[in-house]
């Protein structure tokens, strides 16, 4: 009993006089105990006492120490590539190219090169591995919502849109069709032609009707600063596809990269054939393609370089030319269907359109709706088409640019 009151006095943390009044009390109370028993009590008391305060004197140690260490584990953190294992030291490569020989915390268990890691930014001690090995943000190419453009949604188009659907829509659709017949289905096409004629909307369609990914590449945003990042994106790329399979990758502007290579050249022209030959080696695929189909699309393919279009790679080259009289008047349907119109005659209007293409076309239906727009008017006229279309022509043949140059 005394021991115990003894014990709730240390853990209110009594001073030693207090706690021998206190226990001379209690003999004066119960006097059960000796005087030499009371010395014993209270000789073990200080011993215990010592020791708490040296355990609590390490315990805030131990908790600064962990408060320390914790404010080097926190953001930001710099992102770096493991290149190799040396026991239990690392050599890593930092963003900017340097490479150094760190150390890695107890944590960071089962790590490989190729991965990328976290360290602290002052020696460079592995913090912790990032879930994801990608340097890029590769999902930014996808479209999450896949195109729902259907093919009755494009006009003049029918031919284009027959090969298409053979290369690249049948073998995603039925495979086992060209295992019976014993061939191998074409990898990808190139869609050239002229600005505005519908290439886009193609690639969007098909991805529709096939239920696939559309995963949307400039060719330009391939092109990185440092050497190799460039053919690291494309990499990464072709194994998200392969990953969200079946997928379509659709490469607008190739021409950007895909120019044809020279001997002579900058720095930054030898980065582009670079990543223009690691898209040649992904097309190529020493793993298989499987379902991953690739379009892609430019408006010069005279300046593209023969490799690219060889058979095996882009095997089908479909030329999306500009409409003919068949093809303007269904592009013409096709956009002016919901619009309020009276009655005008559409074979006046239709004629005053050649050698436009299919975006000019939808142009002059939206410009002749602003003319109505403007005229405080709920239907639209055959003279708002007339104004529309000399003006989108008149813009088109403006060539006022070129006296900048001289």
């Amino acid at each position: 009993m005394l021991r115990e009151e003894i014990r709730e006095k240390t853990l209110f943390k009594a001073d030693a006089p207090l706690i021998r009044t206190f226990i001379n009390n209690q003999i004066l109370e119960q006097n059960n105990m000796s005087q030499d028993d009371v010395n014993k009590v209270f000789y073990n008391y200080t011993n215990n006492e010592s020791l708490i305060e040296e355990n609590r004197f390490l315990r805030e140690t131990i908790e600064n120490m962990q408060k320390e260490l914790q404010k080097y584990k926190t953001t930001p953190l710099i992102a770096c590539e493991i290149k190799e294992l040396h026991g239990e030291q690392v050599l890593i490569r930092l963003p900017n190219g340097n490479e150094f020989l760190v150390e890695k915390s107890l944590t960071c268990k089962d790590l490989k090169p190729g991965e990328y890691v976290l360290a602290e930014q002052k020696n460079l001690t592995i913090i912790k591995k990032i879930a994801s090995n990608k340097r890029f943000d590769v999902e930014k190419f996808v479209i999450i919502e896949k195109p729902n453009i259907s093919w009755d949604k494009i006009g003049g188009l029918k031919q284009q849109e027959q090969e298409i659907k053979e290369i690249i829509e049948l073998p995603l659709k039925n495979p086992k069709l060209f295992e019976k017949i014993g061939i191998e289905p074409p990898k990808g096409i190139l869609l050239h032609g002229p600005p505005g004629t519908g290439k886009t909307i193609l690639a969007k369609a098909v991805a529709a009707s096939t239920n696939s990914t559309f995963i949307e590449v400039v060719g330009s945003e391939l092109v990185q600063k440092f050497i190799g990042e460039g053919a690291k994106l494309v990499k990464e790329i072709f194994q998200l596809a392969r990953e969200k399979a079946p997928s379509i990758i659709f490469i607008d502007e190739l021409d950007a990269i895909a120019a044809t290579r020279v001997d002579i050249g900058t720095s930054g022209e030898r980065e582009v054939q670079r990543t223009f030959m690691q898209l040649l080696s992904e097309i190529d695929g020493f793993a298989p393609l499987g379902n991953v189909k690739i379009i892609g699309c430019t408006n010069r393919k005279d300046i593209l370089d023969s490799a690219i279009t060889r058979p095996g790679r882009l095997d089908r080259l479909i030329e999306v030319p500009l409409p003919n009289e068949e093809g303007i008047k269904e592009i013409f349907n096709i956009h002016t269907s919901r619009m309020n119109i009276n009655a005008i005659n559409r074979d006046n209007v239709l004629d005053k359109m050649k050698e436009l293409s299919g975006a000019e076309i939808k142009s002059i239906a939206t410009e002749a709706g602003y003319f109505a727009i403007r005229d405080k008017r709920n239907k639209i006229k055959e003279k708002d088409f007339l104004q529309a279309i000399e003006k989108v022509r008149t813009e088109e043949e403006d060539k006022s640019y070129q006296e900048i140059f001289g």
